[in-house]
């Protein structure tokens, strides 16, 4: 790992289904074979206490501003735990979920008041380094994949969560919520067509990478 080269923070988004863990593995390794250290995590989750308040969120009953505190409440810890310490070091953080999602499953799936979550972003994302600025990740990799289609993936593959198991309306609405996040902040996403074969939405991932020139364009491994 060059510790001259800054942290890069990114984060992967899409709903269930959508095959987001196969590109985030194959992008580790991209990353490790040019030399950088890797710190992959989650979100709700990523850290001991985090983790416990995701147990909670998908599995207990709760009304949406409930559900809103124990998000950001995990994404504080987080932050302060794993992400600005990997960051700090120069390391790449490749996230499954950070706030993208509370905006598109609270907010846009839930109903739930949009100026409250972004008082809750303003709060707990300051940066240690740039407190007059949110932290936010470098590139928000989005996996766009039609609510049908995530479904059909998702129903032989486990038991269904407490989000999973919500009905299609539900995850069309939060594919909104993804797609309007993408309108207000562009130059942070890039938007993958993840009802492609594999190998072909992984070339997307890729040359999303490569474009910000945070990859050579060699073959991915």
């Amino acid at each position: 790992m060059s510790m001259a080269q800054p942290g890069l923070f990114i984060s992967f988004e899409g709903i269930d289904g959508a095959g987001k863990s196969t590109h985030i593995a194959g992008l580790a390794g991209a990353f490790r074979a040019q030399g950088r250290g890797i710190t992959l995590t989650r979100e709700p989750g990523g850290t001991p206490l985090a983790e416990k308040l995701r147990a909670l969120v998908l599995n207990d009953t709760m009304d949406p501003l409930c559900e809103a505190l124990l998000m950001f409440a995990a994404r504080r810890d987080h932050l302060q735990q794993v992400i600005e310490p990997a960051l700090a070091r120069g390391e790449v953080v490749l996230c499954d979920r950070f706030t993208d999602a509370t905006f598109a499953y609270q907010g846009y799936g839930r109903g739930f008041d949009l100026q409250v979550l972004r008082q809750l972003e303003a709060w707990v994302q300051i940066r240690p380094d740039d407190p007059a600025h949110l932290r936010q990740p470098d590139l928000t990799v989005w996996f766009d994949l039609p609510p049908d289609v995530a479904g059909q993936r998702l129903a032989s593959a486990r038991v269904p969560d407490r989000f999973e198991s919500q009905p299609l309306a539900f995850f069309t609405r939060v594919a909104a919520g993804y797609a309007q996040r993408l309108a207000e902040q562009p130059a942070r996403f890039a938007r993958i067509e993840a009802d492609q074969p594999i190998d072909a939405v992984w070339r997307n991932v890729h040359q999303a990478v490569v474009q910000r020139g945070w990859l050579k364009p060699q073959s991915p491994p």
